[in-house]
């Protein structure tokens, strides 16, 4: 059977609507996705954040180059992600909540969590609006975000503020550009992505399956190629359908954890296919750095759950190092312990080059 992924208006969900609020419920325990539509995002701000961004990723390479980490940070700047025969899977720009940490300080970061930020955001000088614009896009989905759980709480019969974020969430930014695909053996069928029923062997993932390690990602997808793929209940994979202005809010681990379990972290991956390039743009959403993650009591079993928790601050400061070990290649490694860049080679027939 197909699982239909919910579309959510937004503002029906917070005035308490219950056929949003059901669904709502379904989709957080079922497989933790929701598209949502209404969401209060200005369509203005989007689009002229989509169409700079856009810009910056169609720039030739060597321009590209000059905007990738200058010690190799995989979560600053510009890069490329080849698959071992060096065909582009995925090209990503980067982005951090504070440009430095004079900025996040500012803001009223603690001094502990301040090394986080030590390694700047990359901008192009010769793009100046793409700051303002991404800035106010990442606030936008921190908004929302937070609206998100105020509807997950009420959904489940627990007051609004069940599941907070805090006085100053820690959010990041990366936009997915994934190139079309010519599959050489075993096509998949036309006109579009395979579905659920597809025979794994015939794929080709552009992103591996996994489910993101914040509390909640608010994903916009551009173009009209169904790429991304949601884990059903069955454990098999459904497409994710495009809707004209919606965008989507994938379950964490950290929401998991904080439901013991009770409510499913959205595993995901992304697909080849279509003839145009696709763009998404994630934004990563954690509680407050200072947060303890934990068994919330209406989660909790009669023991108490005996689970002490994970600090948010320990949680996403290793992140750089959990992703190299898991993800990194050799060469870029090396890179990152020596402080240089880092630039993907790929192959002379790749896209990308």
């Amino acid at each position: 059977m197909t699982y239909q992924v919910p579309v959510i208006d937004l503002q029906a969900a917070l005035a308490g609507r219950a056929p949003e609020l059901d669904a709502v419920r379904d989709a957080i325990e079922q497989v933790g996705l929701v598209q949502v539509t209404s969401h209060g995002i200005d369509p203005g701000l989007i689009e002229e954040f989509t169409r700079r961004a856009g810009g910056l990723l169609s720039r030739p390479r060597a321009e590209k180059e000059r905007l990738a980490s200058p010690i190799g940070h995989p979560y600053r700047g510009w890069r490329q992600w080849p698959d071992d025969f060096g065909r582009l899977e995925l090209e990503r720009y980067n982005v951090a909540q504070f440009d430095t940490q004079q900025d996040a300080r500012a803001a009223g970061v603690l001094e502990e969590h301040l090394g986080l930020f030590a390694d700047p955001n990359i901008w192009p000088a010769d793009d100046p609006g793409l700051r303002p614009v991404t800035l106010g896009y990442m606030d936008g989905c921190r908004r929302l975000a937070g609206q998100m759980l105020e509807i997950y709480a009420r959904a489940l019969g627990l007051p609004d503020d069940t599941f907070v974020l805090g006085a100053l969430p820690h959010i990041r930014l990366t936009v997915n550009d994934y190139p079309t695909w010519t599959y050489d053996a075993a096509p998949v069928q036309e006109p579009g992505p395979p579905g659920p029923e597809a025979d794994p062997d015939e794929v080709k993932l552009l992103l591996l399956e996994h489910a993101d390690d914040s509390a909640v990602t608010v994903l916009g997808q551009a173009g009209d190629y169904q790429g991304l793929q949601v884990q059903a209940p069955d454990g098999g994979w459904q497409s994710v359908p495009i809707v004209p202005g919606a965008l989507q809010v994938l379950s964490g681990m950290l929401l998991s954890r904080w439901t013991n379990g009770r409510l499913r972290p959205g595993r995901h991956r992304v697909i080849a296919g279509g003839t145009d390039t696709r763009r998404s743009t994630a934004v990563f959403c954690y509680p407050s750095l200072d947060t303890i993650v934990a068994p919330l009591e209406p989660f909790a079993g009669p023991d108490g759950g005996g689970d002490e928790g994970v600090n948010v601050w320990d949680h996403v400061s290793r992140r750089v190092e959990d992703y190299l070990e898991e993800f990194g290649r050799p060469e870029q490694i090396a890179a990152w312990r020596d402080g240089r860049p880092y630039v993907a080679p790929l192959a002379e027939t790749s896209a990308g080059r």
